[in-house]
């Protein structure tokens, strides 16, 4: 599966748009070719760039940004915005877009499109944000256009579209769930390449795309963004897991209070504690006290002494999602037991370990 970043443009800015509300734009940086730059340092496969202004407002002044963007990296760059004629799809393929992306003119405009995929043979792709309907939303999710999801994809797969990026409309990608639903319902409609376009929480949501297969197809690719450089995982961990290698981070969303706890062997329970359940190490060991510090949560601390007496007989854990855990950890093959308030693990010592719903 293709790792594609998102670089949003507005008013010469990256920005994020938590809601797809333009008056709800989150500045992010004022250098969206450098952004671009480091997306593909980090190693991503596509860049996904969307001009705002243009889809917006029709207003082009981001165009000669966007075309400095496109020298900056050696990665594909396709574009999205404002694509409403023949001739501002080849501006923007002189330039040097790999692939051009049709918004809401696919709906509006089909005969246009038709046109465009003759013109521009394996460079149009379109992309469809969705409803939990599956009604399709235009002009930025603002308006509803009482086309569905099916028809849509079937008509242009007829226009000879290269590529189809799917979206949910009025979804925060960093606090709400992927709908799965949609997504399998495009692999199920359409033989073109389905590339979820909505973004991710974190690394079991790519895990869910990985594996999501319907009429035995599977997701080509997956645009990701704001979730990176909020932390939640970095592009190295992400190829980890589309590779089916991964995830390599835990769920996280722990709470606890600072404990003391003894253990055998420090190497052993650092790589319990750190790998297994994806806390950080804030504190190593200092020369002549064989003990480190682990962080569950900001503030929230553990202290692992080599040697140590003090072993509570339950060390207790609350999570935000117990599910998301009980996945992780089937996943990474540690064995869990059910109880009633959650799940309950071992370290290696034998510590009965906990997670609770927060």
């Amino acid at each position: 599966m293709d790792l594609y970043a998102r670089v949003n443009i507005l008013g010469g800015l990256s920005v994020r748009l938590p809601h797809g509300r333009l008056d709800e734009a989150i500045a992010l940086d004022n250098d969206p070719v450098g952004r671009a730059v480091n997306w593909a340092k980090q190693g991503v496969d596509y860049l996904h760039i969307v001009d705002l202004d243009a889809a917006a407002y029709g207003d082009y002044r981001n165009r000669e940004l966007i075309g400095r963007l496109i020298e900056a990296v050696d990665v594909p760059v396709e574009v999205a915005g404002g694509v409403r004629s023949e001739n501002e799809a080849q501006r923007l393929l002189d330039m040097g877009a790999w692939r051009i992306i049709m918004g809401t003119a696919a709906i509006e405009n089909q005969i246009m499109v038709w046109e465009m995929c003759r013109a521009y043979p394996d460079r149009i792709a379109v992309s469809l944000d969705v409803r939990h309907d599956e009604e399709v939303a235009t002009r930025g999710w603002t308006q509803n256009s009482g086309r569905f999801l099916e028809e849509v994809l079937i008509e242009m797969s007829s226009a000879g579209v290269v590529a189809f990026l799917v979206a949910e409309a009025g979804r925060d990608a960093l606090h709400e769930p992927p709908n799965l639903q949609i997504l399998a319902e495009a692999l199920a409609t359409v033989e073109e390449p389905v590339i979820a376009a909505g973004g991710v929480r974190d690394l079991e949501d790519l895990r869910q795309f990985v594996q999501l297969e319907s009429a035995g197809r599977r997701l080509s690719g997956v645009i990701v963004g704001r979730e990176v450089t909020a932390g939640r995982f970095t592009i190295e961990e992400a190829k980890e897991v589309l590779a089916g290698r991964g995830p390599q981070r835990a769920p996280g969303g722990v709470s606890a209070t600072r404990t003391s706890v003894g253990v055998a062997s420090l190497t052993a329970a650092l790589e319990f504690y750190g790998d297994t359940l994806g806390f950080q190490q804030v504190r190593s060991p200092s020369r002549g006290v064989v003990a480190a510090v682990v962080q569950a949560a900001p503030g929230q601390e553990i202290e692992l002494v080599e040697g140590g007496a003090g072993r509570p007989e339950t060390l207790v854990f609350r999570v935000d999602d117990i599910q998301r855990w009980k996945d992780h950890l089937a996943h990474k093959g540690v064995a869990t037991t059910a109880v009633a308030e959650g799940l309950e693990l071992s370290d290696p010592d034998g510590l009965r370990v906990r997670l609770e719903t927060a």
